[in-house]
C-alpha cells in the first residue's frame, strides 16, 4: 500500500512510518518544515514538503493522487496558539479531507484526541484546540466519500509500546503508549470494516490486532 500521513513528522507519524516501511509499505509523510526530510528518510518514509495551511485543495490532492489511504496526524502543536488550533487542527483536516476526495482516496483515517467535541465549553487554550479536533471529525464523519475512521487516542506517553489496548467507543480516561497507537493505526488501514468507526483508545490487556478485529465485527 502507499500511504500518506499528514503531519509526517509528528511523533506518532514517525512511528507508524517505521512499522509500515519495515513491512514494504510505501509511507508518505507531509511536513512543513525542510529541515526534517532526514528524520522521515531515517524511518524509511518519503518526505514531501507542504503546508496544509497554505496550500490549495489541488496541490494536496496531487500528492495524495494514487495513494490507497490517507492518515491525518498533523497537530499545530502544545507551545502554539488559539489561531493555529482552528487553521491546523481543524482547518488542515479539512482540506486534507477535501484532497482525498478529489484524489478519489477512499480510506481516511484521523488522529484525534478524547475528549474533542465542537460544542465543548470554555476559553483555554486546551478547550479551543478539542473544539477544532471535534469539527474537524464531524466534518469528516459527515462525507460518504470516504471510508474513515476516526482514533481518539488516551494521554500520550512515550513509554514502550505493550501491544495490549482497550478500543472501543468510549474507553473513559486514560494512558497509551505512542507506539501502541502507531500499531492501532496500521490494524486499523488492514481492516476496512472499522470505516465509519469513532474509537477511543488506552492501554489495556487485549492484543490490539484482536481488540481491532473485535471493534470490526470480524
Amino acid at each position: 500500500m502507499r500511504i500518506v500521513i499528514a503531519g509526517g513528522h509528528g511523533q506518532i507519524a514517525l512511528r507508524l512510518e517505521r512499522l509500515l516501511a519495515a513491512r514494504g509499505d510505501e509511507a508518505a509523510g507531509v511536513i512543513r518544515n525542510p529541515g526534517q526530510s532526514d528524520d522521515l528518510r531515517a524511518v524509511g518514509a518519503e518526505p514531501v514538503v507542504l503546508d496544509l495551511e497554505s496550500a490549495t485543495v489541488d496541490e494536496v490532492a496531487e500528492v495524495l493522487r494514487g495513494a490507497d489511504a490517507a492518515v491525518f496526524a498533523a497537530g499545530a502543536g502544545p507551545d502554539s496558539g488559539t489561531a493555529r488550533k482552528d487553521t491546523v487542527d481543524r482547518g488542515a483536516a479539512v482540506l486534507f479531507a477535501d484532497a482525498a476526495e478529489r484524489a478519489g482516496v477512499r480510506r481516511y483515517l484521523v488522529v484525534s484526541s478524547m475528549g474533542a467535541d465542537p460544542d465543548h465549553a470554555g476559553d483555554e487554550v486546551f478547550d479551543v484546540y478539542l473544539r477544532a479536533k471535534g469539527a474537524a471529525d464531524a466534518d469528516v464523519r459527515s462525507r460518504s466519500a470516504l471510508d474513515w475512521t476516526i482514533l481518539r487516542p488516551g494521554m500520550l506517553t512515550n513509554d514502550a509500546g505493550t501491544g495490549q489496548v482497550l478500543l472501543a467507543a468510549s474507553t473513559g480516561r486514560g494512558p497509551v503508549p505512542r507506539d501502541d497507537v502507531a500499531a492501532t493505526l496500521v490494524e486499523l488501514l488492514d481492516t476496512p470494516a472499522t470505516a465509519g468507526l469513532t474509537l477511543e483508545l488506552i492501554s489495556g490487556n487485549v492484543p490490539l490486532t484482536v481488540a481491532v478485529k473485535d471493534i470490526a465485527g470480524n
